[in-house]
Order: C-alpha cells, then sequence, then structure tokens
C-alpha cells in the first residue's frame, strides 16, 4: 500500500483538468476534475441564478469555498456525524432556504463529503419540488461516489439512507488539491469505494497513476449513471459489497465508516460468490490484493456483531426487494442475484471472518 505522501505525489503527476460528461439528454452534466478545479464551479451554476445558498460543514477549508462574487450567497453548516443525516435536517435547511428568499431559478451548492452531497442534493430535491444542486466534491469517496449520479439520501432508524430522491446535479467539481490535507481515515474510506470499480470495470486500475484512476473511477459511474440513471438494472452493481457494508454500518450505529464497511462487503461478496459456486478462490484472492494490498485497508470485522442480527440488517436493507438480494462476482462480471440461501450467507460469513488479517 502507498502512503498518503506517495498517493498526493502521484495525484500531482495529473495537472490538467479533465472533464467527464454524464450524458442523460437535456440533463447531461461535466464533472471537472483537476487542481484548482475550484475555480470552474461558478461556470456550472445555471444562468438563472441570483441566489447561491452553500452547504457545508465546519472544518471544511476555506479554500475550498468556492466564491459567487455576482451573486447573493448565504451559508449553511450542518452538523458534523450520521446522527445529522436525517429529514430533521432537511428540514432546518429547507426552512433556511425559504429564510434566505431562494426560489425556484436559484441554487444550491454542497461542499464537503458524501454526506454532505447527499443531504444538499435531497435538500435541493426537495425545496420548491426541486432546485439545481452543484457538488464540489472535497473527499474521495464524494469524488468518485456521492457526488455523481444523482442518488440522494437520509437515514432513519430502521436503515442508511432509506427517504430521499434522484436528484441529478447541475455539474460536480472534484478539486484534486483537497485530497492533500484529508485525514487518513477519509481517505481510506474513499478507497474502499474505489476498490469496487476494479471489480465493475474488470480493470486494472492500479495500474494507472492515482489522479487518473480517480478521473477512471468517475468515468465508470458516469457511464454506469447514463445507462441507468434510477437502478433499475445495470446501475445496481455499483452497489457491490453495500449489502453487508450497511448492515454493519448500522449494527456499529456507525461507527464503521461507510467506506470501511464497503471494504469488508467486497470481501464478503467475494467469499459468497466462491460459496455459490460463481467464481474460483483465485477470484477471491484478487479480491483481496485489491482491497489490502493495493489500498492498504486490512481491516477486520468490529467486534460484537452477530450474524443473525447481520442477516436481520441485510433483509430490510432498501436493495432487499423481496427476498436477500446481493450483487455478486462471476466468471464474466457482476450479476444482481436475488433469493440468496441465508445458509450460503452464513458459510460466507464464517469463511469470511476467519481469513480476516487483524486491523491495523
Amino acid at each position: 500500500m502507498q502512503s498518503t505522501k506517495q498517493l498526493n505525489m502521484e495525484i500531482h503527476q495529473m495537472s490538467e483538468m479533465n472533464r467527464v460528461t454524464v450524458d442523460l439528454g437535456d440533463r447531461t452534466y461535466s464533472v471537472v476534475v483537476g487542481h484548482g478545479a475550484i475555480r470552474e464551479t461558478a461556470s456550472l451554476l445555471p444562468t438563472t441564478a441570483k441566489r447561491v445558498a452553500v452547504v457545508t460543514q465546519s472544518g471544511i477549508p476555506s479554500s475550498l469555498v468556492p466564491q459567487f462574487p455576482n451573486h447573493q450567497v448565504t451559508v449553511h453548516e450542518i452538523g458534523v456525524g450520521e446522527e445529522h443525516k436525517s429529514l430533521t435536517t432537511i428540514a432546518l435547511l429547507c426552512s433556511a432556504f425559504a429564510q434566505a428568499g431562494l426560489t425556484r431559478n436559484d441554487v444550491v451548492v454542497g461542499v464537503g463529503g458524501g454526506m454532505v452531497t447527499d443531504i444538499a442534493g435531497f435538500a435541493a430535491a426537495s425545496y420548491h419540488r426541486g432546485i439545481p444542486v452543484v457538488h464540489v466534491a472535497t473527499s474521495l469517496l464524494a469524488m468518485i461516489d456521492a457526488a455523481v449520479g444523482g442518488k440522494t439520501g437520509v437515514n432513519i432508524p430502521e436503515g442508511k439512507n432509506l427517504v430521499g430522491a434522484y436528484w441529478q446535479p447541475h455539474g460536480v467539481v472534484c478539486d484534486l488539491d483537497a485530497l492533500e490535507s484529508l485525514p487518513p481515515r477519509e481517505m481510506r474510506c474513499g478507497l474502499g469505494e474505489m476498490a469496487k470499480y476494479h471489480f465493475i470495470a474488470r480493470e486494472n486500475l492500479d495500474e494507472l497513476p492515482f489522479a487518473l484512476r480517480i478521473a477512471r473511477s468517475i468515468e465508470i459511474k458516469s457511464e454506469i449513471v447514463a445507462a441507468d440513471e434510477r437502478e433499475g438494472g445495470v446501475r445496481a452493481l455499483l452497489n457491490y459489497g453495500h449489502t453487508l457494508a450497511h448492515a454493519i454500518e448500522i449494527e456499529t450505529s456507525f461507527e464503521m465508516a461507510h467506506g470501511e464497511a464497503v471494504a469488508l462487503g467486497l470481501l464478503f461478496a467475494a467469499h459468497l460468490g466462491e460459496v455459490m459456486g460463481r467464481i474460483t478462490s483465485d477470484r477471491v484472492d484478487e479480491h483481496y490484493r485489491v482491497v489490502n494490498e493495493v489500498y492498504g485497508i486490512n481491516l477486520a470485522m468490529p467486534e460484537g456483531l452477530v450474524a443473525d442480527r447481520l442477516i436481520g440488517a441485510m433483509g430490510r436493507d432498501k436493495k432487499a426487494l423481496e427476498s436477500i438480494t446481493f450483487v455478486l462476482d462471476s466468471a464474466t462480471g457482476l450479476e444482481i442475484v436475488p433469493g440468496v440461501r441465508e445458509a450460503d450467507i452464513r458459510t460466507a460469513l464464517t469463511e469470511f471472518v476467519s481469513r480476516l488479517s487483524p486491523q491495523a
């Protein structure tokens, strides 16, 4: 695993600005990736906007908050922590938007990580039944996953992201300068999500310089979103590793972060695929190589988790439909597999937990 310093050195190898297009007809938008991309934010705003509501959190460096000298700007800070990813926060934001005089022609700009872009996007989708939103992603997780694609949502006690909307942004900015000060745990969360793209695309993404790997991950997601905006088919592949991940998050009261849980979910999904005869042990080994060697995640399962509770939480996951549904690997690629037997899940959990390395 490369150190954060080494990754930052690789990031600087990509000095030019890259634009990835999410092709959705008349709702097509650009994702701008590169150093100093923050300067492109104003160009992504709708021409009708006179007011900008910036949604962000404390701790976001001022250098990553874009300036809009030609607009009336209000700044709205939301709380830090999953307990603030709630309908209460959405209601407070919508009230603040109304007090600021935002109309349907104005714009919300979400500046922060995945939690901020989820909340800003849902608030924008809800206020006036939908106003434009532009995302400025400040974490690796937000850049390659949360800010792109239009899925927004908040949590309720029964599950993660169970209330939300599909609301495509008007544009997305990924300024790679933000990653240089990203705390190691937040970088690890992004790496957990990045690992899934190795298996979605079946490409050796680790052969790319890290900055180009970011751009390629965004491109992969953009292609899938363009093909299936509302998760009626291929878009569900983006949930690889997420069925167990969401269960872990719920059962640890979100003490395990999303990207960390996804890393574990990828490994478990590989074991489940092998138990069901879909892949060989070599393919399981490749999952461990990507997650633990390429990205150096090396996590253990949190203590105190019980198989019965994990299986119950997986069954309540919003992607479960009428039975426990997984995205699983095969010899030809990832597939959506409904109706997975509980006995197979239990066997895979046992094999998975026994193989994990001690937590680093």
